[in-house]
């Protein structure tokens, strides 16, 4: 009889690490895949936070320089761009869709760099106190994007790692949890922009 229960309480305890083991397992990869959402959710804040500021800064140069037509178009473009994508979790488990949404990113950036050169160009703009306050605005959210892109990749790299490792790749396997991508640079990044006059 003392054998029984001794075999009962070793079944017993061998299923309450079993599940100790699932429970936890699963709950930090929970935790870490909606570290990786709210981080992304951050990115997107901030770019939403220079899409509303691109207008304003428009309109203040505009003002100044309305002869500079095509470098408002293209911004004015760019930022249409921008407002046409639908940005959501789901993106990240989406090479062509983030690749999609780096890239019209990377295009207003570029457009950002003309309209700064032409604000350069006029030194009456440049001291003008509105342009001065959205430029500070627009160079501070270009800050946040990129601090809110490292944290992102950092959530993901944390994220990624959990799921590829031992034995914790097993469960993540079997509940569906999927690698997630990093946000890159674009290509030609790394090129310094030329600005001319």
């Amino acid at each position: 009889m003392k054998k029984g229960w001794l075999t009962v309480i070793i079944i017993v305890v061998v299923l309450l690490l079993i599940y100790s083991f699932f429970k936890n397992n699963y709950n930090a990869l929970v935790t870490l895949e909606e570290n990786v959402n709210q981080s992304w959710a951050q990115v997107s804040n901030q770019y939403q936070r220079r899409a509303d500021l691109i207008p304003n800064l428009v309109e203040t140069v505009k003002g100044y320089a309305t002869h500079e037509r095509e470098t408002f178009e293209a911004v004015t473009e760019a930022r249409a761009k921008v407002g046409q994508l639908t940005v959501t979790p789901e993106v990240l488990n989406n090479p062509e869709a983030f690749n999609r949404f780096q890239q019209v990113q990377g295009e207003i950036s570029s457009v950002l760099t003309r309209l700064m050169a032409v604000a350069e160009n006029y030194p009456q703009l440049k001291a003008n106190e509105n342009f001065l306050a959205l430029q500070s605005q627009l160079e501070g959210t270009e800050n946040r994007i990129s601090v809110e892109r490292k944290r992102f990749n950092e959530a993901v790299q944390t994220y990624n790692t959990k799921i590829r490792r031992f034995p914790t790749n097993l469960l993540a396997g079997l509940f569906g949890f999927e690698k997630k991508l990093y946000f890159e640079a674009q290509p030609g990044a790394e090129t310094v922009p030329s600005v001319k006059f």
